[in-house]
């Protein structure tokens, strides 16, 4: 009795799974507000050098005299004619700015006058969360596979808090970048270690559907949630206080997730693999025999003990000494290096679009609940490789577009700039979380927290690439839309190499995952589509078979 047949028994779609996607949901909810915290207090409203004679201008008015010149925002005038219309440039800097704030929200750029020249402080604080995110979660992904899944989990959420909180207090570069690594430490670390979890509990049916809905749903909640939350509270210190606070709550967790039991059995830990799983028979209100457990007992000293000593101290290196192994792990490491760098820039896109950034925030909240619903729908149908495959390569036909749109300059059209904007987001969504959901099944269970660590570590490490595609926009306006959709393309075929997890055991240690899928080609995913449905119902009746005869 392998260990898919004792959580059968044991429950894997019932009470606790529905526990653990509840507890999931909540922890997307303040994760997404995390993650996306850099971007809410360094928003910068329409602002333009002050002059005494404007205090009591309206805000057309400043922008009516500031337009004629290249630089709005940073000319600091020396006389304004009011009657006339007319101004001349002052040779000093600006040191005081008015600022047209968007919904009274009062960003940490604009108290601290991060603009201008100054502008490159926010940049080198995001650039350190993104340093803090490399490291964190390279190193809570170790810690993923040594202490457990749970313990990791709640230190990653710890920094998170920790990070933000004190961020709170700071005013200098110095400070700011500290605190901001601190913070970025548990950025993606906090929440992926719970999707490894979930996945090692959950039936392939609630793989789909459900466990991308929950993720749709609620990350938007948060995404919607911070925008709105920063509109609510004004002020950027107030925001960082209200949404890292709730990360405390984490800590609960312990007292009510199970550690993994896959984990445990990986780790020479079979006693404490079944206390697990008895706990989530008590849960599910399922009653497993004692002589059901000593058969999964026999099965895991026979099948893993053996390995155990080896598996144990398995290195994430150890993917890398066998061949298919091998492929498997540089299409894995590739695949992130291509999609993280995308949906960063997609995500984040959100200002100089021509309407308010919390607007668009707000708007790309919309997309990620059908595109988290329609996503396990399509690989409840159709498999996970030809759902990444297939949105790749459609987001990036809408990337494209939206670039052109760009192109055009100020003449440009903002309803179909958004709509492609928006579009972009839903499908890169959908892209990201398949081939996420994808490459994470395939990597073994014992170095599964490790493995997914280092794939999206390799992702954050692409994504200081981002500023520089974006920046070759200013020499030719559609190369970032169009390098956009050659790597979503690229992205698309790495796909096919892989292959597909749907209704497949996932490996446990590296000797399954060497085997793993050693039988397919490219492209018999399209072929397998019928058979693979026909074997899921079959699969489902016999389930329903043994239920009913226990």
């Amino acid at each position: 009795m392998d260990f898919d047949e004792i959580l059968v028994k044991c429950g894997n779609s019932h009470r606790y799974q529905y526990l653990l996607l509840g507890l999931y949901g909540f922890l997307l909810v303040f994760v997404s507000m995390h993650y996306f915290s850099q971007n809410v207090i360094s928003f910068v409203p329409n602002h333009w050098c002050y002059h005494e004679q404007l205090e009591n201008r309206s805000f057309s008015q400043i922008e009516a005299i500031y337009k004629r010149f290249e630089k709005p925002s940073c000319t600091r005038l020396a006389t304004i004619d009011l009657e006339e219309g007319n101004a001349t440039i002052s040779a000093d800097r600006c040191d005081r700015w008015i600022y047209n704030y968007d919904f009274g929200f009062r960003s940490m750029n604009t108290e601290l006058n991060w603009v201008c020249d100054q502008a490159y402080k926010a940049r080198v604080g995001q650039s350190f969360f993104f340093a803090g995110s490399m490291c964190g979660t390279l190193i809570f992904g170790l810690l993923g596979d040594k202490i457990g899944r749970i313990k990791a989990l709640i230190l990653a959420n710890l920094c998170g808090f920790l990070g933000d909180f004190s961020t709170i207090f700071t005013g200098s570069l110095t400070a700011f970048s500290i605190t901001r690594f601190v913070s970025g430490l548990a950025a993606d670390a906090n929440s992926y270690l719970m999707y490894i979890l979930i996945l090692e509990y959950v039936s392939p049916s609630m793989r789909n559907v459900a466990l991308n809905t929950v993720l749709g749903m609620f990350y938007s909640l948060g995404l919607f949630g911070a925008s709105w939350l920063a509109v609510f509270v004004g002020n950027w210190r107030l925001f960082l206080a209200c949404s890292s606070l709730p990360l405390l709550l984490v800590t609960l967790f312990y007292f009510l997730v199970q550690e993994s039991a896959q984990w445990l059995v990986t780790r020479d830990d079979i006693d404490g693999a079944i206390r697990r799983l008895q706990r989530v028979a008590k849960i599910n209100r399922r009653v497993v025999s004692d002589e059901d457990f000593r058969e999964f007992r026999s099965y895991c000293e026979s099948n893993y003990q053996k390995d155990t000593v080896g598996e144990s101290k398995a290195k994430l290196t150890d993917m890398l000494k066998t061949p298919r192994m091998r492929s498997t792990a540089i299409k894995i490491l590739l695949i992130f290096m291509i999609v993280v760098p995308c949906y960063n820039t997609i995500a984040r896109n959100v200002e100089g679009l021509g309407i308010s950034p919390f607007i668009m925030f707000s708007l790309n909240a919309l997309m990620l609940p059908p595109s988290g619903y329609l996503q396990g729908l399509l690989q409840d149908v159709s498999g996970r490789k030809l759902t990444a495959v297939s949105w790749m390569a459609i987001t990036g036909i809408f990337a494209v577009a939206a670039g052109l749109v760009i192109s055009q300059g100020q003449n440009h059209n903002v309803l179909l700039l958004v709509g492609l904007t928006l579009a972009a987001r839903f499908g890169v969504s959908i892209a990201d979380g398949a081939s996420s959901q994808l490459c994470t099944e395939l990597i073994p269970t014992s170095v599964r927290g490790r493995g997914v660590a280092a794939a999206h570590v390799a992702g954050f490490a692409a994504s200081f690439l981002s500023p520089y595609i974006i920046h070759l926009g200013t020499y030719f306006k559609p190369a970032p839309a169009i390098i956009l959709g050659l790597l979503f393309i690229a992205g698309a075929l790495i796909c096919l190499l892989l292959p597909e997890t749907r209704n497949k055991k996932l490996p446990m240690n590296l000797a399954e995952g060497e085997k793993f899928g050693s039988d397919e080609r490219m492209f018999d995913f399209l072929l397998l589509l019928r058979k693979d449905k026909a074997s899921e119902v079959e699969l489902e009746t016999e389930l329903k078979e043994k239920e009913v005869h226990q």
